[in-house]
Formats: C-alpha cells, structure tokens, sequence
C-alpha cells in the first residue's frame, strides 16, 4: 500500500508498507492476536536513510493508541509488546489492553555495533539528525501510523498515548512541546532532554577519567557508593540501603582519601580518583555562548550507579581511551560518537583531543546542534489548553540522566505556566534509590501502573492521588510522592508504603 506525502505534515516523500501480516503474541500473559504493518517512510533527501516503523492492530481494538519512544541513539524499533517505562509487572502492556502500538527507528538503521544503541554514524546525514534529535520522526511515524489506523479501523483513535524513556522521554517531551494535539496523554521517564547540554558534560567527564591515576575501578565504585548509603541511608528514618533524604545528605569523598593521596589500593580514593568523582557529581558550565542559552549540566549525585554491581552507564570498568573501549561507560562512547558523527563528521577524529571546555574551531558547530538537541522550551500551555496530561518520572540513583537536569525541566515548567496551571496538566515523581530504566540491580526497582493513572486522567478527570509505587525486586512498596516530596519513615512494617509519608 503507497502512503501518501499529503498523508504526512512534515516534508517526506511519502511511504510504502512493505508488509502485513496476522500473528500471535503473549503479552501480559495474554495471548493477544494483531496484525502487523511494517511500513518505511520516505526521505526528501535521496541520500538519507528511510524511517522504519512498526505498527500493531489488535483485532479486538479498544479504540486507543500508544506510540513509543526509543533509547540512546535508536536505530532499532522498539518492541510493541513491551510495557511502558518503569511499568508495574502485574499491570498489562498496551498491546495486552488492546492498544493499537506503533514505534519507529527514528529515521536510521544502527550499524554492527556492540551495544546497538550506540551507533551515532547515522548523524553525518542532515534529515537524518533533524529526524532524530529534533523529533521530526516522531511527527512523521504519527502521522502514518494513524493513517494505516483509520485504514484498518474505518476510524480514528479516541485517545492517542506517548510514552518514553531516557531519549525516549525526551522523545515524549518534544510531541508534547512541538505537536501539542497530536496526543491526549504522555509519560515521559528520566527524560535526555537538554542532550546537547548533557553532551558537553559527558565529554569533559570523558576527559577527567582518562587522565593517569583519576579512573576508579569497579571496587572504589563500590567503596564509594557503600560509604554514601552508610552515611545517608538512615536521614529517611529507616535503614534499607535506599537514600531517600537526598537533600539532607552531604557526602565529602575526602574521607574516602587514600594516605598521602597516592593509590595504595582498593580501600581508599587517590587524589585524582576524588577529583573525577568530584567534577561527575559537580555541575559542569562551559566558559561560551550557545545558541540554545543552556549554560550548565548539574552533574550526577554520588548515588548513581545503583549498587554498583553494574557500572556500565556510569564510570564504566575501564577508563576511556582512544580507540574508545566498549567497558567504558555508557556516556563515554555517547560522547565518542557524537564527536565522530555529530560535531565532526570524521569517523577517525580522536574525542579525547576535543576538549568541551576550550573546542576552538567547533564552537559554531557545538552552537548550531544545541538548537538540534537541546529541546528546552518548556511552553507547554498549548498541549495543556488541548487537554494534555502528562506524568515525569526519573529515579534519584540515575547514572546516566541527571535527575537534577529534571528537576530544573519541572520547575522551568512551573515558573513559565505558574503552578495552579501546572497542575491541572502535569505531575512529576522522583524515585529514591531508582537508576537509569531499572537497569541491572538498583536498590529500588521501581514498578507503577502509570498507564492506568493517566488513562484515568485523560477519559474521567481523575487527577493521580495516593500513589504507590513498587520494588519490583524486594517485595516492598513506597508512597510516590510529588516531586520535592520524599517517602519518610514514621512507624510499621518498613516493607509497606503505609508506614511511610510524603515530606519536603
């Protein structure tokens, strides 16, 4: 079936299903029958990659719609048996409620790359960065996607969801910011919105542990984050090796100093490893002008890491290098890529001699991409006035999204729309002792039915109160409280959210 280009509100050159078919999958634990539409979006540019996307109707629709957002540097389509981000287990995936599910790969394929979501080649071709970084694929993938709906259906979706994790809650911020009527509910989670911004400071962390002596390997990751949770795990009133009191907690990796500053082993920091860990948990300005008018990225708390027992998306295992190893972490080979393909299209340019701090020649550049990536305008008065509700969440023990970069969105929100206004709209959740998408072991892996509450929101009105969130992993639960509140201990059973209450 040809798509048309009239089809679509951005400039395409139209598209193609490439194929249809009815299958079976168990989703929830339910065996849902769909039928599913791969279909590419064409580009203006001959030389830019096709959009790829994925469509699932379910034979018994609901007359509701869920498109999802992607992760890293995409390249893949996302799941469409999948849940949304930190999804409760008990409470079904959109497909298990009869969603009609669509998502794409954002206008690019990722190449033979270790860990898939790294592959940032893509960024050398123009329509291809805008599709990804400014979000002109989510617009597109939309458009199509309910076209092939109303197609199947004879109708239209009654209500049309987004939800959306790290890059993918940037994702879920942009369709709200950019095409305010496009969609009734968003869930953004741990959202990479400011990402230029992010960049620059993931390049000078880059920097910072690849000098001699400043990486701290796995084991003084491990002594770091321990020495944090024994000094701060009780402000809460409970101890449970989650830090929920972040702001009462002030840690001085000074007293981790190994004798003379030197490195006598794993029991103690050297004098460069408590600077590295010093400028990751300390908020980076850059000494120039962007044209995005971000000036800073607020650094990581020293919980990030989880327990430590998976380091990848913080420090990583090994200190970056040039060519950059995979053990190192995440944000390292971002900046890496980004630095190839983004800033100067050179596969062979050595990220560790671009310093974000003094880039020269790349400031233009640098300058240009922070209106690409940084998706900043918080004016979200339109999608409000649409009738928009949208739920933020973010885990406190993020490794790689600040969640103080969140915090800022939230109130930059508040103090444009004005509160009152906000809330009608919009709620925002911090997660104490949740990582980066539940990634590995965190000391709390959070679990909430996010979909029901906003589904409740959108069709009957019924703002979220008393919330609950789970550990998915410890069989315990907390109050989910609005953000600045946090879950405090007062009396019971320290496993039920009962004994706990909402503090600021």
């Amino acid at each position: 079936m040809r798509i048309p280009a009239s089809a679509i509100s951005l400039p395409t050159t139209g598209g193609r299903v490439q194929a249809a078919a009815t299958t079976t999958s168990v989703v929830s634990g339910q065996t849902i029958e769909y039928c599913q539409v791969d279909a590419d979006i064409h580009p203006v540019d001959p030389s830019a990659p096709a959009i790829k996307m994925r469509l699932a109707l379910p034979h018994d629709w609901n007359r509701k719609a869920m498109m999802f957002g992607g992760g890293g540097y995409n390249g893949t389509i996302p799941a469409l048996t999948a849940n949304v981000p930190f999804g409760a287990p008990d409470a079904p995936a959109p497909l298990a409620r009869r969603y009609a599910v669509f998502a794409s790969d954002s206008g690019h394929q990722q190449g033979p790359v270790a860990v898939p979501s790294l592959d940032g080649s893509f960024g050398a071709n123009d329509e291809a960065l805008k599709n990804f970084a400014a979000g002109d694929a989510l617009k597109k993938t939309h458009d199509v996607s309910l076209f092939l709906i109303r197609h199947a259906y004879r109708r239209t979706p009654a209500e049309t969801y987004f939800s959306g994790g790290s890059t993918g809650g940037r994702e879920a911020l942009i369709v709200a910011q950019r095409w305010p009527h496009a969609f009734d509910g968003v869930i953004s989670g741990y959202p990479a919105w400011n990402n230029l911004a992010e960049v620059l400071d993931l390049g000078y962390l880059t920097h910072v542990l690849s000098r001699p002596g400043a990486f701290p390997g796995p084991a003084k990751q491990t002594l770091l984050y321990d020495s944090v949770i024994n000094a701060c795990d009780g402000l809460d009133g409970v101890v449970d090796r989650v830090v929920s009191n972040q702001r009462g907690c002030h840690f001085d990796p000074r007293v981790l100093r190994c004798p003379d500053g030197a490195d006598t082993g794993p029991h103690c920091l050297s004098d460069p490893q408590i600077g590295a860990v010093t400028a990751m948990s300390t908020p980076f300005r850059w000494p120039y002008r962007i044209a995005s008018g971000e000036t800073e990225y607020p650094g990581f708390p020293f919980l990030s890491g989880a327990d430590m027992r998976t380091p990848f998306l913080g420090f990583g295992t090994t200190a970056p290098a040039n060519p950059m190893p995979v053990t190192a972490g995440y944000g390292m080979q971002y900046w890496d890529q980004w630095v190839k393909y983004f800033l100067t299209r050179d596969p062979g340019y050595d990220s560790l001699g671009l310093d974000p701090r003094r880039p020269g020649k790349w400031l233009d550049r640098i300058s240009l991409l922070s209106t690409i990536q940084d998706r900043n305008n918080v004016d979200l008065r339109p999608f409000a006035r649409s009738g928009g509700k949208l739920l933020l969440l973010h885990g406190a023990a993020d490794e790689l999204v600040s969640h103080r970069s969140t915090n800022d969105y939230y109130q930059r929100v508040r103090d444009l729309v004005g509160p009152r206004t906000t809330d009608r709209f919009m709620r925002y959740y911090l997660v104490p002792g949740t990582n980066h998408a539940n990634f590995g072991t965190p000391a709390f892996a959070a679990g909430w039915d996010s979909l029901s509450a906003l589904e409740r929101w959108v069709g009957k009105g019924q703002s979220p109160k008393n919330l609950v969130v789970a550990d998915v992993t410890h069989d315990r639960t907390r109050p989910l409280c609005e953000y600045p509140g946090w879950p405090r201990y007062r009396a019971g059973d320290p496993d039920s959210a009962a004994s706990f209450v909402c503090a600021r």
